[in-house]
C-alpha cells in the first residue's frame, strides 16, 4: 500500500466507458486472457492506432483498466469484489461513483489530483490546471511524468463529466454532482478513500467532506450504519462528532503487505 501512495501509475487518459466495459467483462466471467483481448479490440482504433510498441499508450491504458477491475493489488480484492457487486445492483448513472472509488484505491494519485481540484472548486468555484499542477508537483516531485500524468487525469475528469472546460484555456468548473444515498455505497466509498490515505484513518465528517470525492454528495449517516454494512471498517470514538473511521486490523495488515 505504501508503494501505491508514492507511485504515479495513472499515466493515461481513461474514459469511463472503458472501465465500465472492463468491469462488465469481469462480471460476465471472462478469464484474464479473454479480457485482455477484448480490451485490445476495444482500444485498437482509439489509442496507438497502427502502432505495435510494447508499451505504447494502448498497452498502458489496458494495464490501468486491468489493474483496477481485473487484477487489483491483493489487499483490494475484497473492495473489488464488493465494487463489482455494487455495479451489478446499482442503476447505470451511479456506476461512476464505483469506478471513481476503485480508481482512487488502486491509484491514490487519482485521489490526490481530485483532492487538489476539489479544494480549489470549494475555495473559488473554479480550478486552474496550473494551480493543480503546482500542488501535485509539490506533493509528488518536479518530474515530467508527474506533469503529464496530472494533465491526463484532469482530462479524464472532463471526459467523465465531473469537470467542465471553460472559455479560458486550462480553467475548469464543476460538472456532475451526484447525490449518494445508498448506505452500502457510502460505506464502500469510505473504505476506498481510506485505502488511498497514508494512515488508513479519517474522521467521519472529513470523509463525507473529502475533496477527493468532490463529484459526489454523500448522505450523512452514522458510524453505526457505516460499520453495520462493512465488516472491514472500524470506529474509534474521539468525542462528540469526532468518530474516527479506519480499516480493521486485518485489512490494515493486508494493506501494509502491499502485495500486487
Amino acid at each position: 500500500m505504501n508503494n501505491r501512495l508514492t507511485q504515479i501509475g495513472f499515466s493515461q487518459r481513461i474514459r469511463l466507458e472503458w472501465l465500465e466495459r472492463t468491469a462488465n467483462l469481469v462480471l460476465a466471467g471472462n478469464d484474464v486472457a479473454s479480457i485482455y483481448s477484448a480490451l485490445q479490440e476495444l482500444l485498437e482504433e482509439k489509442l496507438s492506432v497502427g502502432g505495435e510498441a510494447q508499451r505504447g499508450n494502448r498497452e498502458k491504458a489496458i494495464t490501468i483498466l486491468m489493474k483496477i477491475w481485473v487484477r487489483p493489488p491483493r489487499d483490494l480484492h475484497s473492495l473489488q469484489h464488493e465494487g463489482l457487486e455494487l455495479l451489478s445492483q446499482l442503476p447505470r448513472e451511479d456506476h461512476i461513483a464505483v469506478h471513481w472509488g476503485m480508481a482512487m484505491a488502486v491509484y491514490p494519485f487519482w485521489g490526490a489530483v481530485a483532492a487538489h481540484v476539489g479544494r480549489l472548486l470549494r475555495l473559488q468555484g473554479m480550478a486552474a490546471a496550473s494551480q493543480v499542477q503546482r500542488r501535485v508537483r509539490e506533493q509528488y516531485g518536479e518530474r515530467e511524468t508527474v506533469y503529464r500524468a496530472t494533465r491526463r487525469v484532469l482530462r479524464s475528469f472532463v471526459d467523465w463529466g465531473v469537470l467542465k472546460d471553460t472559455s479560458g484555456k486550462g480553467f475548469y468548473t464543476a460538472g456532475l454532482s451526484l447525490h449518494i444515498a445508498r448506505v452500502e455505497l457510502i460505506a464502500w466509498l469510505a473504505e476506498a478513500l481510506l485505502y488511498s490515505r497514508p494512515n488508513g484513518s479519517i474522521t467521519l465528517r472529513a470523509a463525507f467532506e473529502s475533496p477527493s470525492l468532490f463529484p459526489f454528495r454523500l448522505r450523512p449517516i452514522s458510524t453505526e450504519q457505516l460499520v453495520a454494512v462493512s465488516h472491514r471498517l472500524d470506529v474509534l470514538r474521539q468525542g462528540l462528532d469526532q468518530d474516527l473511521i479506519m480499516l480493521r486490523t486485518e485489512s490494515l495488515q493486508a494493506a501494509k503487505g502491499g502485495g500486487l
